[in-house]
C-alpha cells in the first residue's frame, strides 16, 4: 500500500533499523555525553542495574539482543507490529472510525504548509509512505543521525512553519513542555562542552508520514533526544501516541528562566497515591526495590508484553477514580485540548480495567516510578540515575547554569552514576492493543475504505 511515495528512495527491508539498533549500542559503549538511551541506560554496558523485566514476562527483544525493560530494544518492521499487550494476544473491537466531531483542519494546513517550504531534495529524505518503518525507527537516544530534517538545517520559512505544525498538534502545555525540553538539552550540550551535534535545541527532526489529506491517512514524527512526537491523523481523528518526553536536568536555573519540567506529573502521582487506603496501597506498591531504570515500554519495545499490576479501578472510590483520570490527562493533555477531551472519555470508558503501578519510595523528593495500564493507555514516569549531569557541579561550559544540590553524587558527564533522582525523568505515553501510530485505525480505513 503506496498513499504517496515522493520520490523517496526504496530502502533494503531491515537495513535501516539495523544501522539504528548498532548505533544506539555503539553510543552506550562509548559513553559519550548522552548515553541516555531509550528507557534511560542499558544495564548491561555498565555494570549498572537491571531494568524493569520483572513486571515484563516477555518482550519483542530477540534472543542475544539488548535486555528487555527500559525501552533499549530493537525496532520492528511496521508490517510486524502487534502493540503493547498483556499477553501477546490483542484485544479486538476497541477502535473504531468515527467523526469525533473535533476539526482537524489546522494541523493539515500546518503540514501543508510545511512541506509546501521544502524543496525537491529535502522532499525525498522527509516523506514516506504512510505505513512506513520509519514510525517505529524512533530513539531518544541523543543521535546526531537521523531520517528528515532537522531544524538547525531549515531556513527561517521552514523553521516557522515545522513549528507552527507542532503548535497546531500540541496543546499550550504541551508545546511548552516540548520547547523546554528542547532548550535544556542545548544547556546539556553546554554542560558537556559540545552543542554542535546532538546537544542542542534544533538537534530535532520531522518526518512526514502519507499526504497531509483531510480524507486520506497521513501523520508526522518530531524525533531528538529525550522528546519523540507520533501524531496519526484520519479525518477528525487523531492518535499521538506513543509520545516520549524526559529530561535531564529537570529543574534548574538557565539562561535567567527557571525550570521545573515534570511537576504536574510528579505531583498528580503521588496525589493518587496518597489517596489510597492501606489495602489498596498494597496492592499498588511493588515488592521490587526502585532501580536507576524502571522504564519498560520506550523504543524498540513497540511489541512489549506487559501484564497488568497493581490497583485496579474497579477497588477504587469515585473519588480515586477521578484522581486516576486527573492523572491520565496530565499526559493527554499534552495534544490539542480538542482531541486531548475525546482520548479522555475512550480512557473514562475503561476506568474499571485500568491498574496502577508504583516502585519505590512516595515522598515529594522520593525517586520513584509509576504506570497507568489498561485496555487503551499505557503511561509511565520514571525518575532515573544521573547520565549526563550531576547537581552542585561547577560548570565553565555554562556560567549562567545554576542547581541547588539535593544529595546526588558528584561526577561528570559520561555513564549512569549513583542512586535515581527527579533531576533525570524520562515518560512515555501509549495506546496498547495495536493502535500506536494509528495503525489498528489505519488496517480498519483499509478494509472498508479501500
Amino acid at each position: 500500500m503506496n498513499d504517496t511515495t515522493h520520490g523517496h528512495k526504496p530502502r533494503t527491508p531491515g537495513a535501516h533499523r539495523s544501522r539504528r539498533w548498532f548505533m544506539n549500542k555503539a553510543l552506550l559503549a562509548g559513553g559519550v555525553s548522552a548515553v541516555a538511551v531509550m528507557g534511560g541506560y542499558a544495564a548491561t554496558t555498565a555494570g549498572a542495574e537491571d531494568s524493569a523485566t520483572a513486571d515484563a514476562t516477555a518482550s519483542a527483544t530477540p534472543s542475544g539482543g539488548p535486555p528487555a525493560g527500559g525501552g533499549f530494544g530493537q525496532t520492528i518492521a511496521y508490517d510486524d507490529f502487534v502493540g503493547v499487550t498483556t499477553d501477546g494476544t490483542v484485544l479486538d473491537d476497541l477502535y473504531t472510525i468515527h467523526s469525533t466531531g473535533v476539526s482537524t483542519t489546522p494541523v493539515i494546513r500546518a503540514a501543508q504548509a510545511f512541506v509546501d517550504a521544502l524543496t525537491d531534495e529535502q522532499k525525498s529524505a522527509t516523506l514516506f509512505d504512510v505505513d512506513s518503518d520509519q514510525w517505529l525507527d524512533w530513539t531518544n537516544v541523543d543521535a546526531d543521525d537521523r531520517e528528515g530534517i532537522a531544524l538547525r538545517d531549515m531556513t527561517e520559512q521552514q523553521y516557522a512553519r515545522g513549528m507552527k505544525l507542532l503548535k497546531s498538534a500540541l496543546s499550550a502545555r504541551g508545546l511548552k513542555l516540548a520547547n523546554s525540553i528542547r532548550k535544556l538539552n542545548h544547556f546539556l550540550g553546554e554542560y558537556a562542552g559540545d552543542t554542535s551535534k546532538a546537544l542542542n535545541e534544533d538537534a530535532y527532526w520531522f518526518t512526514i508520514m502519507g499526504t497531509p489529506s483531510a480524507t486520506t491517512p497521513w501523520g508526522f514524527q518530531f524525533e531528538g533526544h529525550h522528546l519523540v512526537v507520533n501524531y496519526f491523523v484520519l479525518g477528525t481523528q487523531v492518535v499521538m501516541t506513543p509520545t516520549f518526553m524526559g529530561s535531564e536536568p529537570t529543574k534548574i536555573t538557565y539562561d535567567g528562566v527557571e525550570y521545573d519540567l515534570f511537576r504536574q506529573e510528579t505531583v498528580a502521582g503521588l496525589r493518587f497515591l496518597r489517596s489510597l487506603d492501606s489495602t489498596q496501597l498494597t496492592a499498588a506498591l511493588s515488592t521490587e526495590e526502585k532501580s536507576g531504570n524502571d522504564l519498560i515500554a520506550g523504543a524498540g519495545q513497540d511489541n512489549a508484553v506487559l501484564p497488568y499490576a497493581g490497583v485496579k479501578g474497579s477497588d477504587l472510590t469515585h473519588r480515586q477514580q477521578q484522581l486516576l483520570l486527573d492523572l491520565a490527562e496530565v499526559y493527554v493533555g499534552y495534544q490539542d485540548e480538542g482531541h486531548a477531551r475525546v482520548r479522555m472519555r475512550e480512557i473514562e470508558k475503561h476506568i474499571d480495567d485500568t491498574y496502577f503501578h508504583w516502585i519505590g519510595a512516595y515522598e515529594d523528593d522520593s525517586a520513584f516510578y509509576y504506570r497507568v495500564h489498561s485496555p487503551v493507555v499505557l503511561i509511565e514516569y520514571d525518575a532515573q540515575s544521573p547520565l549526563a549531569y550531576q547537581e552542585g557541579e561547577d560548570s565553565a561550559a555554562s556560567p549562567t547554569a545554576s542547581a541547588s544540590p539535593s544529595g546526588a553524587p558528584s561526577g561528570g558527564p559520561g555513564g549512569p552514576q549513583g542512586d535515581p533522582t527527579q533531576q533525570h525523568i524520562h515518560t512515555v505515553i501509549r495506546t496498547p492493543n495495536g493502535n500506536d501510530y494509528g495503525v489498528d485505525l489505519l488496517k480498519l480505513h483499509l478494509e472498508t475504505d479501500h
